[in-house]
Parts: C-alpha cells; sequence; structure tokens
C-alpha cells in the first residue's frame, strides 16, 4: 500500500507544480501587460485565485484523508477487502488525477484572460493614441484659426503695409497675405 501512497502523492505534487508554473506565467504576464499600458484599469483576480486554490487545498486534504484511512485499514486486512482496498486506492488516484486535470485546465483559463486582456489594452493604447492625434490636430486649426483673426478685417492695402514692414512679399490675394502674416508670426 505505501506505493499506492507515494503514487498519490506523485500525482498531487505534479498537479501542484503544474498550477504554480501556470499562476506564475499568468502573474508575469499581467505585470508585463501592466507596464506595457499604464493606463489601464487594474484587475485584482487575487482573491478569486485564493479562493480556488483555497478549495484544490481542502479537495487534495479530502482525498489524503481517505487515502490514509485507506492504507491504515488495508494493513488490516487480507485477501477480498484488500483487492476492495487496492480498488478504493485506484479510484482515489484517477480521482487525483482528476483534480490535477481541473487544476491544468484552470491554469490554461487564466491564461487565456490574461492574453484577452493584453489585447483589450493594445486597443486601449491604439485608440488614446489617436484621440490625442485628433486632439493635436484640432488644437493647431484652434491656434491657426486664433492667429488668422488678429488680420481678418484688414484691407489688402493694410495687409501689404505690414508685410513691406516685415520685408515680405506683398503680392497675392488677400487670403494669401494672411497665411504669410500667420506663418511668419510663427516663426
Amino acid at each position: 500500500m505505501t506505493s499506492v501512497t507515494k503514487q498519490y502523492s506523485a500525482v498531487a505534487s505534479q498537479a501542484s507544480q503544474a498550477v504554480e508554473k501556470a499562476a506564475d506565467s499568468w502573474t508575469q504576464g499581467v505585470r508585463r501587460l501592466a507596464a506595457l499600458v499604464p493606463a489601464v484599469p487594474e484587475v485584482d483576480l487575487v482573491p478569486a485565485v485564493e479562493r480556488y486554490f483555497d478549495f484544490v487545498q481542502r479537495a487534495v486534504d479530502v482525498n489524503r484523508g481517505i487515502t490514509l484511512r485507506w492504507a491504515r485499514a488495508a494493513g488490516t486486512l487480507t485477501g477480498v477487502a484488500r483487492e476492495q482496498t487496492q480498488s478504493a486506492g485506484h479510484a482515489v488516484r484517477e480521482r487525483a488525477e482528476s483534480m490535477g486535470d481541473v487544476a491544468r485546465e484552470r491554469a490554461g483559463s487564466f491564461e487565456q484572460a490574461a492574453a484577452g486582456q493584453a489585447e483589450q489594452a493594445e486597443q486601449i493604447r491604439h485608440e488614446v493614441a489617436r484621440e490625442a492625434r485628433n486632439l493635436e490636430r484640432a488644437r493647431a486649426r484652434q491656434a491657426h484659426q486664433q492667429a488668422r483673426e488678429r488680420y481678418e478685417g484688414l484691407t489688402k492695402a493694410e495687409l501689404s503695409d505690414l508685410l513691406a514692414k516685415r520685408g515680405l512679399p506683398k503680392t497675392g490675394t488677400v487670403n494669401e497675405l494672411v497665411e504669410r502674416l500667420v506663418k511668419a508670426d510663427g516663426r
């Protein structure tokens, strides 16, 4: 019966290691994502992960207790009872393997969630950059319009006089003269 206990312990250890690796990978991915996109709202998944692993730990503890009881009973039983005990040990091993599979599936779903969040963060980053470009263009248009307002309503002769004082060409339409003055103001 010692080999059943060792096998159970090995399976439980492997499942625990797989879950730890998945959790570490997920944590590192989220940290990298947070470093790349600081504007993404922070999501605290720690309580959910802790509840899940508390559940897994309780299941492992229950399975351990059952296995230990079966192991003690197997030491006192013979013949048919021993065969039944071995069958129960097999069922416990299968259950432990099933718990390991569940843990791996959960770890995979955490990884998928992290990848989805990374994709959303990238989309948000692109949207923020696009909005910033649009805002900058709007500011430039507004500044240009304000610069033109100084010269709106002046006659072509008045505009030509201002250009002459600056040593700039005086020919062109009123709009061209205004643009030339605005451009000169920007230097």
